[in-house]
């Protein structure tokens, strides 16, 4: 079968109401894939299309990166008729993406989210807050850091016995995005038997505790509370970024057979066959024990050439790259990861499907722009 111009998703009907990141995110996601969504904004407009610098055509790059193939429509949520030109909207819509909070929805009469679906019976609602509406932290607001903390993710990040440091990287924003994205697929499949819609319940904190792997499990089988382990890796070894002569080294051995070979390119022969090494749980038990060898071993070799080397030979190596190498390395531009036109700059589409490609047809909307 040929590749089309039409998405996967073409046909599907999105109102995309939330605000900031992990909404906007799953949005755009079902966006690339063809569905067509209306971002609803407040006369103000998303609040992060002011966090910049860079700004473009009078939006943060940061708006603009989780917002295209949308348009803009206006609305007072807090004026009864523009409420009700909402609600309207909802009528036609196959899926509507949501942050509010639950105090806002009572203040416009509707006693809790399961009223959307009541109200509209094949609509999906993807609903996604910080801690959920119930439960002891239910209603807390929810940001990043803030749920990265309290789910755990700061206490296993960070330097070998330092401090607690967060994830440089939204990720807790981006992973939910992704959850609520796939809800709503979800769920649409399920619409697809039934005939009926449904409520889609999302938190950042149940995001961020299920991505709390493997620290989590661990302590639920041992009971030692794990803390930050650098680069590290809780249960297997060697797993470590290793100082060479010229560049360091990511070195991530999953398997006894390519420890071996990691080995014999270091000239560490005897170590696969000694009793403290031969099996990853005798690595790990005797860690310490075996990264003083390994590191000294790695200092005589030049980086930049062992690496792919060892690539080449099946062992996951990998050089440390700023994100300026990553924007302009070759391999991101042939997978479209980067791209670069007069219309449009920001990260590709990482869902590539063989028959129904995704697309960027419309770029991040300016304020109120519906075409």
């Amino acid at each position: 079968m040929q590749p089309t111009n039409i998405g996967a998703l073409d046909g599907l009907k999105v109102i995309d109401a939330a605000r900031v990141l992990a909404g906007p995110f799953a949005g755009q996601i079902l966006g690339d894939h063809g569905a067509e969504i209306v971002k609803i904004e407040s006369p103000e407009g998303d609040e992060c299309r002011g966090f910049g610098p860079p700004f473009v055509n009078g939006s943060s790059a940061y708006f603009n990166a989780v917002n295209r193939n949308k348009r803009s429509v206006v609305l007072d949520l807090g004026e009864q008729n523009d409420r009700e030109q909402f609600f309207k909207m909802l009528e036609t819509a196959d899926v509507l993406i949501e942050n509010f909070k639950l105090s806002t929805l009572r203040k416009w009469q509707i006693p809790d989210a399961k009223w959307f679906t009541q109200q509209y019976p094949r609509l999906i609602h993807c609903r996604i807050t910080g801690f959920g509406d119930d439960g002891p932290y239910g209603g807390l607001p929810g940001y990043d850091a803030a749920v990265q903390a309290m789910a755990g993710l700061l206490s296993i990040n960070g330097d070998l016995d330092g401090d607690p440091v967060r994830v440089g990287v939204p990720v807790v924003d981006l992973t939910t995005g992704m959850n609520a994205a796939l809800a709503a697929l979800l769920a649409l499949q399920a619409r697809n038997r039934t005939g009926r819609g449904q409520l889609a319940d999302i938190s950042l904190y149940d995001s961020a505790v299920s991505m709390a792997h493997p620290f989590l499990t661990n302590y639920l089988h041992s009971g030692v509370i794990p803390g930050p382990t650098g680069n590290r890796h809780a249960n297997i070894v060697p797993y470590n970024v290793y100082k060479t002569r010229t560049v360091p080294l990511f070195i991530a051995v999953a398997n006894d057979r390519m420890f071996s070979k990691l080995c014999n390119h270091l000239n560490l022969q005897e170590l696969p066959n000694d009793p403290l090494f031969s099996t990853n749980r005798a690595r790990v038990e005797n860690r310490d024990l075996l990264e003083a060898k390994l590191n000294k071993a790695f200092e005589s070799v030049d980086g930049e050439v062992f690496g792919p080397t060892l690539l080449d030979n099946g062992i996951p190596a990998a050089p440390i790259l700023n994100i300026e190498t990553v924007a302009n390395s070759a391999h991101a531009r042939h997978r479209n990861m980067v791209i670069q036109t007069q219309e449009y700059t920001g990260p590709g589409i990482p869902i590539k499907l063989s028959d129904t490609p995704a697309s960027i047809r419309h770029f991040p909307p300016r304020l109120g722009e519906k075409e």
